[in-house]
């Protein structure tokens, strides 16, 4: 059961409309790394979740996230609204769609689900959550620099700020199953290369934390899977001539 209140977390606002803007800000509406792809990812990953916390904070997060795609929306609204923007003809896509918000990213093109991320594992969900995170702060940021309404730029801050505040509680989620450093996660037993890094890139060759101890450094790899064993098709053209004129 779902409720909706018509107010707004925070004042929604816009000073000067720019409808430009307005196709820009689409990017967290329907794009890749958008409000409403947040909040269909950690919605569905919440349902396989066992534990009841985690499962309590995904939904918390996914609700808030619907909550970002409203205030998005309504960004879109005020930005493309013919009655406070003469410009509008200067936008192709809202020229011929109509006012925002739609569900196509800056580009024009479509929402699809295949921008979801989830798994079906807790561990593997919650890392795809603190990247899902990083990519909609990165996409704020971008839009904050592109900006030039104050009032825009006061909302765009806050939801950057929330993506901030998701990526550290997915952390503080991961660390309480002990997985925020450790990679290692199901019931499969890695084999004996977990900790052997090779250097395959030519040139000068640097080292770091990446690949010194505890890791085992293989300065120059050598191939040990000898090559694999021949083809043999019969129904190949030249396997056929040649077993004809046999």
């Amino acid at each position: 059961m779902f409720y909706h209140r018509k107010e707004t977390i925070r004042p929604v606002k816009v000073g000067t409309p720019n409808p430009v803007f307005g196709q820009y800000l689409l990017e967290q509406f329907g794009g890749a790394t958008g409000e409403l792809t947040a909040a269909l990812q950690y919605w569905v990953q919440s349902f396989h979740v066992e534990d009841p916390g985690i499962r309590d904070m995904l939904q918390d997060i996914a609700i808030e996230e619907f909550s970002h795609l409203e205030m998005v929306g309504k960004l879109i609204v005020q930005h493309t609204s013919q009655k406070q923007h003469h410009k509008l003809h200067d936008v192709p896509l809202f020229a011929i769609k109509g006012i925002g918000p739609h569900f196509v990213d800056s580009q024009g093109s479509a929402w699809t689900a295949s921008y979801i991320n989830e798994g079906g594992n807790v561990v593997r969900d919650l890392r795809a959550n603190i990247a899902a995170e990083a990519g909609a702060r990165q996409t704020y940021e971008a839009l904050i620099h592109q900006c030039d309404d104050e009032s825009t730029r006061e909302t765009l801050v806050h939801l950057l700020t929330r993506e901030i505040t998701h990526a550290q509680m997915f952390m503080k989620a991961l660390d309480s199953l002990g997985k925020l450093t450790d990679p290692m996660f199901g019931t499969i037993q890695p084999d004996e290369t977990v900790n052997v890094v090779y250097n395959l890139s030519q040139g000068e060759d640097m080292r770091g934390p990446w690949n010194t101890a505890p890791f085992e450094y293989v300065a120059d790899p050598k191939p040990t899977g000898g090559k694999p064993p021949g083809m043999s098709n019969p129904d190949d053209e030249k396997t056929s001539s040649h077993a004809k004129a046999a």
